[in-house]
């Protein structure tokens, strides 16, 4: 492929989910050698940075450079402003653009295949095809031009979903290990299809087979076994590895068709690491030690259907049933009723927004809140130091440890006032290597029941990255990279202006700017 232009291709290959440890140490042992070499020809870090608070829209952020304080999506369910309703969010309603928007109206084209949390636009030249084999997305696959998603399925066939499951089943283990091999060399062959029919400046790929093999297979890991523990799938105990190895096998190909004089970046958003649900944990948290209030009293009241059925079944068949017979959207509605009916909000001052895995605490403020009963200023700040306090002194009974990694505030996360979309906290619990049915707090015994989504993993807060290419004046270990300096980066190498709505900068440790620039 041959190409007469002023600043060289950018290819940009992603994976959903890898950490800097485990890829080096992978990279070494022989087993990713186009991300090794990669590695040798350029530079490497980990992704970090304030974006990287919550897992949810990190694709979104890195993709647009705009921050999370500013676009307002932080988790698949959000408390809509301005009311105590939860509605379930999405990427469309940042409404953000990837960098590559940036294109539209020049002459540059692009390649871009199942980027999460963007969607085909028209005005650019080239081929985006979206949600063909991502991870978990709501959307249908879509693509542009018209008629290329009609040629994909002509070629290649129907979609090949999979997705990861939470019941810990063996059988299903290893026949999601095998239909991810066979569908990341189905999609290599796909994106190797697309990009041999023209030549582009731009070219996004990212695969989500890793996603769902870090969650599938986490207990299987090595790491996860007890001394002396004998591997309850020996077959399985490398599975993570091997899809990632398998995900480098179709980048090396992919690569290999491209220009040489390419500048190549290889990235992930987030790693991996050991944590249970601790849903109950945060709504016992604001209960007990008297944040959120439980609603008055109002005289004999007759029970609902439904509160009949809490009632007299046990949790693990309530769970069932609803997974069964409600869909996502009408248990959404049902937890967005409870919610707003099962509080006090004229004694509350601070509740939680409910979650799987981090933790989302508000502060019911006046003038933000409909019924908002803490003052801004020193009010609103002093109780942020109380919830942080009691936040911190939160212990597991059998470690006698403290159970919360951190605390984040969002005001001195981005700065600026208190968030009118965000959580004004973010609680990270520490990596946990089992469900923990209770805490313990000096006032209070804090309880939980397995809730309905139940798994042994959750994502870590740094991903990957390594550069390597014509323009890529870093070598070796650059340490971390700001999320929100990739866009401006990806924006530079491409002789392109950085908008003003972009706070952050080119990475002066990864780029050498030395192509003419006439725009």
């Amino acid at each position: 492929m041959t190409r007469d232009t002023k600043t060289p291709p950018l290819i940009i290959l992603g994976f959903d989910v890898g950490d800097l440890d485990s890829i080096q140490r992978w990279a070494k042992e022989g087993y990713l050698p186009a991300i090794a070499s990669i590695m040798e020809k350029g530079c490497w870090g980990q992704t970090a940075g304030s974006e990287l608070v919550c897992a949810y829209s990190v694709w979104a952020s890195m993709f647009s450079g705009v921050s999370r304080n500013q676009h307002g999506y932080y988790y698949f369910r959000q408390l809509k402003p301005g009311t105590y309703d939860l509605q379930t969010v999405s990427e469309t309603d940042a409404k953000i653009r990837p960098f590559w928007s940036y294109l539209q109206g020049t002459d540059k084209k692009v390649a871009v295949i199942d980027a999460p949390d963007a969607h085909p636009m028209a005005g650019l030249k080239g081929i985006q095809l979206a949600d063909w084999a991502s991870h978990n997305s709501p959307f249908p696959a879509a693509a542009e031009p018209e008629g290329l998603l009609e040629e994909v399925r002509r070629v290649f066939g129907p979609q090949m979903v999979v997705e990861e499951t939470l019941n810990f089943d063996l059988a299903e283990d290893r026949q999601i290990y095998r239909l991810l091999l066979e569908r990341m060399e189905k999609k290599g062959a796909l994106c190797r299809h697309l990009l041999s029919r023209d030549s582009y400046d731009v070219i996004v790929i990212i695969f989500s087979e890793s996603h769902i093999a870090n969650h599938q297979f986490w207990r299987h890991r090595p790491e996860a076994l007890l001394p002396n523990q004998t591997p309850e799938a020996p077959d399985l105990k490398d599975a993570i590895r091997d899809v990632l190895a398998a995900l480098d096998r179709e980048m090396g190909l992919i690569l290999s068709q491209l220009p040489e004089e390419a500048n190549v970046f290889i990235l992930s958003e987030t790693g991996m690491e050991n944590q249970y649900p601790t849903t109950g944990l945060i709504e016992a948290f604001c209960r007990q030690l008297g944040y959120q209030a439980a609603p008055e009293p109002s005289g004999k009241k007759s029970l609902s259907v439904m509160d009949l059925v809490r009632k007299v079944l046990p949790e693990p068949v309530r769970v069932a049933i609803s997974q069964r017979l409600l869909s996502r959207e009408k248990r959404e509605g049902l937890l967005a009723d409870k919610f707003r009916n099962s509080t006090n909000w004229q004694k509350t001052k601070a509740f939680s927004i409910p979650s799987f895995y981090p933790s989302f605490v508000r502060v019911n403020l006046k003038g933000r809140e409909p019924q908002g009963i803490v003052e801004p200023g020193a009010e609103y700040l002093g109780l942020l130091d109380q919830l942080e306090a009691d936040l911190m002194q939160l212990k597991d009974p059998e470690t006698g440890e403290p159970v919360v990694r951190r605390v984040e505030r969002i005001c001195d996360l981005f700065g600026g006032e208190p968030p009118a979309v965000l959580p004004d906290l973010f609680v990270q619990w520490k990596p946990a290597t089992r469900f923990m049915e209770r805490v313990i707090h000096p006032k209070a015994e804090l309880r939980q029941q397995k809730p309905e989504f139940y798994r042994d993993s959750d994502h870590s807060h740094n991903g990957f990255i390594a550069a390597a290419g014509p323009s890529i004046q870093g070598r070796g270990a650059i340490g971390d990279v700001s999320l929100l300096d990739l866009a401006p980066t990806f924006l530079s190498l491409m002789g392109e202006p950085i908008p003003d709505r972009l706070k952050g900068k080119t990475i002066e440790a990864i780029v050498r700017l030395e192509f003419s620039n006439d725009t």
